[in-house]
């Protein structure tokens, strides 16, 4: 877990709810009451951002405590209890809904990539999410994907150089593209990988002629294509599925023998799952 990271977010995303004051807790009750609190799961699925929730309430109030009774990656339940909060009342109510956001849209995202993880799994392929994240919220969304079982992609435009379609047009080519990648490699000191996109058997080709590519991506290749791809590529480098792949047709191209197959779906489309935080009282 990127504390370090996580701390900075978080404390935007607190000064973007408490303002000048949580106002609704200082007419209600005065400062200094305890008070006690319970994770409620409401949903099925998969719990994830336990950890993150954790932080949340450290950084509103150091004198919260934490009893954590279900750790991120397991399977719940309606009716089961996460975690225990004990504080002042007041802190408490501040960093609840900050909690709770960030807990249900990452259960929603480890739920769904569970699920279609579990339909793969008589493959070797794995499942990737792709930069099709909450702007901000990447981090936490990606760190989800793990806690369902699914892997990630690339962070960001720095950590890969992925020559998309584009990328390759304006470069006048796949040779070329892949040619001035090295050579900026080379030029910068870098030490990242090199993934291609291609639309085509004849990119395919290029691709395979070249040297300094980790691993080629079939742009909506069909089922059909892709199987001719996989078998073209012989475990030569890495291969990955991409575009338009759904629920319906991921099991058919996992059994292709591609390596990979990443989904935007992941993170660009899912509900939060159902939970809530309830007082407890005495």
């Amino acid at each position: 877990m990127n504390t370090e990271k996580y701390h900075s977010l978080i404390k935007a995303a607190l000064a973007e709810d408490i303002g000048d004051g949580d106002h609704s807790s200082n007419c209600a009750f005065p400062k200094g009451i305890e008070g006690r609190m319970k994770l409620l799961v409401k949903e099925q699925g998969v719990l994830a951002g336990v950890a993150v929730a954790r932080e949340v309430f450290k950084l509103v109030d150091p004198l919260i405590k934490m009893e954590i009774l279900i750790e991120d990656g397991s399977r719940i339940k309606p009716g089961d209890l996460a975690f225990h909060l004990e504080g002042p009342a007041h802190s408490l109510l501040q960093g609840e809904r900050l909690a709770l956001n960030l807990m249900q849209r990452m259960s929603g995202i480890a739920t769904k990539t569970r699920a279609l993880v579990d339909t793969i799994s008589h493959t070797h392929a794995r499942l990737l999410d792709t930069r099709k994240t909450t702007p901000h919220l990447r981090v936490f969304e990606k760190e989800a994907v793990r806690w369902g079982g699914g892997y990630n992609h690339r962070f960001g435009l720095f950590d890969m150089i992925m020559l998309k379609d584009n990328h390759i047009d304006f470069a006048g080519g796949v040779p070329q593209a892949i040619q001035k990648a090295l050579d900026y490699k080379a030029e910068h000191g870098l030490d990242i990988p090199i993934e291609v996109e291609v639309r085509d058997f004849k990119e395919l080709d290029q691709v395979l002629e070249s040297k300094g590519v980790l691993r080629v991506m079939f742009d909506n290749f069909s089922i059909e294509d892709t199987y001719r791809a996989v078998e073209r590529v012989a475990n030569a480098i890495e291969t990955e599925s991409s575009g338009g792949i759904t629920g319906q047709t991921l099991v058919a191209y996992a059994e292709t023998g591609v390596d990979f197959i990443s989904m935007g779906a992941l993170t660009h489309s899912v509900s939060g799952l159902d939970m809530s935080l309830k007082a407890e009282l005495a």
